[in-house]
């Protein structure tokens, strides 16, 4: 009976001394990736630096959320009172300003070409005339469409001039008893629109939340490939190292990746809304629910394509390129229903895709955890899987040095 018991005893002390050994030999390749992470200046500028200054910069030029007075050259052939009035009231507009006045649309168009104005407002001959007959009456709106947020100030302002013009000439045309009367024939409904989401209508609350959460992937995926392609130049990794094992080696990585990008993204994804008034309503468990499975995602994913590094230089090219059509697949710029089916399958690879959707569900329209599951579902499995095939291509790599 005391054999039994002193072998179990044995076996239990085996087990504990094997597990201690094992947490060593993590930290210390934890240790060892940390120390190296600290002396590699590209390495810095990756993990520290461009997490610390990059979105700032990219909040600060998006700051002022939408454009004000944007200029407008005016072509006014009608030289009516109702032509007048519509270009006072467009003038009125703090999105936009008339800024030029042109005998005809040559000169307009060549003020656009010179970049001194981003629209032209055109008003044909017989627009008066057009106007008090109760015919249609056209109003002539061209726009430089290389910027999408001077078109619609442009645009929008001139439509709202429009009809509230259409609107006040209805109302003087209608023979009625009471202003009820006016009321009820010229707007029967009334609407009141209240934006509940992006309160601002600005293009920062509505972009810049899934660009940060870019920048915390891009960063990643630049700074791992980095450390890959380091280590195939200088043949850092030992034999020593081998010998510790492929899992140990992921392991201690991912541990040093994590505990810096930990730091990282909670500046990126609460300091920084919080400082340039972006909105926020995500509550910080919800957060970390969903960015602690989002991180072990993109590390993963970012040691699986590693080991296409080479050198040091080709992750630039293998990952800057994808900035901006990972963020189109996200659904955030495109709407999500227009992306086709092709694109959206390989959108499912990238954990940016539910990051973004989970990270401006909860911060920008108040969800909780419970509401985004499945894109927490999905990061969790990209984190398994992209950890499998890690594991899996380190342990081919790992034979083929042994043999």
């Amino acid at each position: 009976m005391s054999e039994k018991i002193i072998s179990k005893y044995n076996k239990k002390k085996q087990e504990k001394t094997g597990l201690l050994t094992f947490l060593s030999s993590i930290s210390e390749i934890w240790w060892v990736e940390t120390k190296e992470t600290i002396k590699d200046q590209g390495l810095l500028i990756f993990f520290i630096i461009v997490p610390l200054f990059y979105p700032l910069l990219y909040s600060w030029i998006y700051n002022n959320e939408v454009v004000r007075d944007v200029p407008v050259a005016i072509v006014d052939l009608s030289h009516s009172q109702s032509s007048r009035q519509f270009i006072k009231d467009f003038d009125a507009s703090p999105d936009v300003h008339a800024a030029y006045y042109c005998n005809n649309i040559k000169e307009a168009e060549m003020l656009v070409g010179k970049q001194a104005v981003y629209g032209v407002l055109y008003f044909p001959s017989d627009f008066d005339n057009a106007l008090h007959r109760g015919q249609k009456a056209y109003v002539g709106v061209y726009c430089d469409m290389s910027l999408m947020l001077t078109y619609k100030a442009i645009y929008q302002s001139a439509l709202s001039v429009a009809l509230e013009m259409g609107t006040n000439i209805k109302k003087s045309n209608i023979l009625l008893i009471s202003e009820r009367d006016e009321e009820v024939n010229t707007e029967p409904m009334i609407i009141d629109a209240e934006p509940i989401f992006n309160t601002t209508g600005g293009y920062g609350n509505a972009i810049l939340p899934a660009v940060l959460i870019l920048i915390i992937q891009q960063t990643l995926l630049l700074g791992i490939g980095l450390t890959a392609g380091t280590e195939r130049e200088k043949c850092r990794l030992s034999c020593e190292k081998l010998n510790n094992g492929f899992l140990k080696i992921i392991l201690g990585k991912s541990l040093c990746y994590l505990m810096i990008y930990s730091i990282m993204t909670a500046y990126v994804t609460m300091c920084v809304p919080y400082w340039f008034d972006f909105t926020m309503l995500a509550r910080p468990v919800d957060l970390f629910l969903l960015l602690l499975p989002y991180l072990l995602a993109v590390i993963f994913f970012g040691m699986t394509i590693s080991f296409f590094v080479r050198y040091r230089e080709n992750v630039m090219l293998l990952v800057v390129f994808t900035s901006i059509p990972f963020l189109f697949l996200t659904g955030v710029s495109w709407p999500q229903s227009n992306i086709p089916g092709m694109w959206q399958g390989l959108s499912w690879l990238i954990p940016s895709t539910f990051g973004v959707r989970g990270y401006l569900s909860i911060a920008s329209m108040g969800a909780t955890i419970h509401e985004i599951l499945p894109e927490v579902r999905a990061l969790w499995i990209q984190a398994t899987v992209y950890f499998l095939t890690t594991c899996f291509i380190s342990c081919m790599k790992s034979r083929h040095k042994g043999n």
